[in-house]
């Protein structure tokens, strides 16, 4: 098994050394080779270990975290979406600063990775013009966006991440100080708070605060994700596989607190496909639920009626589905009310805090257009999920919506499908009730979602809607997978096994997961390069 993942990184190294040309760059020939060996025999390594596991969620969990680790060195520094905020916010908190003060700054390497690493890297190093076509002498226009490399000229000097790692380790040159973000959270960025306050006890700097700090969120996405395969009675490789997405660890093992809300979607859905609920089980989704409302307020409250989809013979909670209901819902009003009152009460020296998207963004006029022209709003829905691929075609979409992975976004559709094949034993069915009660609360929450972008971010009467991302509507993925094998489950009448598809999902999704990391690590570190000929 080792020998034959060395041999495979091997091939990749040379591929890599062939097709895009790393001579070119300046990169020595043994360091792809040691890097891929290396990352085969880590790949070997954990395909033993995983061997020794018998249990399904265990196996799981390790999976996660393994692959998880991966995506967190793959991905370049702060170019998670909004991870520069998320990291300054996060840095703030493991120095033990629970409020927030715009005057505050922060130690000289901080300001020093803020200028090496803009956030949106790939956007921030674009260029657009016109070049020498080298083959017919004529002029053409061309544009490096998507290239996280970019060559000027054959012999060219090279734009990559490589250059910003130099100038932040160089320790050369005097950058602008930062001062404490437009961010008032402290607890979903606690876990990766403690992960930077560890990484100070052992002497690091801002760069190696920043890893340990995406290793405590990624810590917690397992933990949680960990928790809902051990919960989940049905469909569970579906589930996996969704954890398992590289979109899902990209956010999983990043400072955004999309890591541990995106593994308390799951565990609430995970705890939807239990067949009996007790109070342990309802004090579980109600804490999820209401940490998911803190997290991300107002949407989330769609979520507190999930409960109410199950049976009274399934129901042997404690008191009501209709108390529990309230219990989340009033929970999670509170926990929002908390929130943000206290970020208003200790805030210091903000002044007036400019509108997200500019004066050109109204709620209430966005909304009074919306109710006056509900055809009109229909054909934004429908325009903005048609030029983003519906977003379930943006799966290998990564950066600030800059870093695109096209094998990533052509195959992950494939392998929700691959998933969705692996829960149709007849064992795995929800029930027509959950199913159907569960697809109308994924409409609900993507027209919400959608609406709520519209209303709060997108500029009155525009034609789209602006900043959504693939990222909100991984739990409707989840769902879609779900009735997916419904409907495959009636139309095959499949023989295969609870156990065996259990089996079969850890190497699908766990695979994938792994050649997500190599395909980000490479468009990132490696190529490919875009040549621009100048005149």
């Amino acid at each position: 098994m080792l020998a034959v993942c060395a041999l495979l990184g091997v091939v990749f190294s040379y591929y890599w050394r062939v097709f895009f040309g790393l001579d070119a760059r300046g990169i020595p020939p043994l360091w792809p080779t040691a890097f891929c060996v290396g990352l085969g025999v880590l790949a070997g390594t954990a395909a033993l270990v995983l061997r020794h596991l018998k249990d399904f969620a265990v196996r799981g969990t390790v999976c996660i975290l393994l692959c998880g680790i991966l995506f967190a060195f793959a991905n370049p520094p702060l170019q998670t979406p909004d991870e520069t905020e998320h990291y300054l916010r996060t840095y703030a908190i493991s120095m033990g600063r629970f409020d927030f003060d715009a005057h505050r700054g922060y130690p000289e390497d901080v300001s020093r990775l803020m200028a090496a690493f803009p956030g949106a890297w790939v956007n921030a190093h674009t260029s657009a013009g016109v070049g020498v076509n080298p083959d017919t002498q004529e002029e053409q226009p061309y544009n490096t966006a998507g290239y996280a490399l970019k060559q000027y000229g054959k012999d060219g000097a090279v734009q990559s991440i490589a250059d910003s790692f130099a100038q932040y380790l160089s320790g050369e040159g005097e950058a602008d100080p930062v001062t404490e973000p437009v961010s008032f959270l402290i607890l979903p960025f606690l876990p990766g708070a403690l992960g930077m306050a560890v990484a100070r006890l052992f002497g690091l700097g801002a760069l190696g605060c920043l890893y340990a700090g995406r290793l405590g969120n990624l810590v917690a996405y397992t933990l949680l994700c960990g928790l809902g395969l051990r919960t989940a009675q049905k469909a569970r490789p579906a589930f996996l596989c969704v954890m398992l997405l590289p979109i899902s660890l990209y956010m999983g093992s990043s400072l955004s607190y999309d890591a541990t809300l995106l593994a308390c979607y799951y565990l609430m859905l995970a705890l939807l496909t239990r067949t009996r609920w007790t109070t342990r089980t309802a004090v579980l989704y109600a804490a999820a639920c209401i940490f998911a409302n803190g997290t991300k307020p107002y949407l989330n409250l769609l979520w507190v009626v999930l409960p109410l989809l199950l049976t009274r013979t399934e129901w042997k909670a404690k008191g009501k589905r209709i108390a529990w209901a309230g219990i989340c819902a009033a929970g999670s009003l509170a926990l929002t009310l908390v929130v943000e009152n206290y970020g208003v009460l200790m805030r210091h020296n903000y002044g007036t805090i400019a509108r997200q998207g500019g004066e050109a963004v109204n709620g209430g006029a966005q909304l009074a257009f919306v109710l006056s022209n509900p055809l009109r709003y229909l054909a934004v829905l429908l325009g903005t999920l048609y030029e983003n691929d519906g977003f379930l075609g943006q799966l290998g979409l990564f950066g600030w919506k800059d870093m695109p992975v096209a094998f990533l976004s052509l195959t992950g559709p494939l392998v929700l499908l691959a998933a969705a094949l692996l829960c149709t034993p007849r064992t795995e069915c929800l029930g027509r009730r959950r199913l159907g009660g569960l697809g109308i609360f994924a409409a609900l929450y993507g027209i919400g979602a959608m609406t709520a972008m519209y209303i709060t971010y997108t500029p009155v009467g525009m034609v789209r809607i602006v900043g959504l991302q693939t990222r909100y509507f991984l739990p409707l993925w989840l769902l879609l997978a779900l009735a997916a094998a419904a409907l495959a489950r009636r139309a095959l009448a499949p023989r295969l096994t609870a156990e065996k598809a259990q089996r079969l999902a850890l190497p699908l999704c766990g695979g994938y997961a792994l050649l997500g990391a190599v395909l980000l690590f490479q468009h990132y570190f490696v190529g490919p390069v875009y040549t621009v000929y100048l005149k």
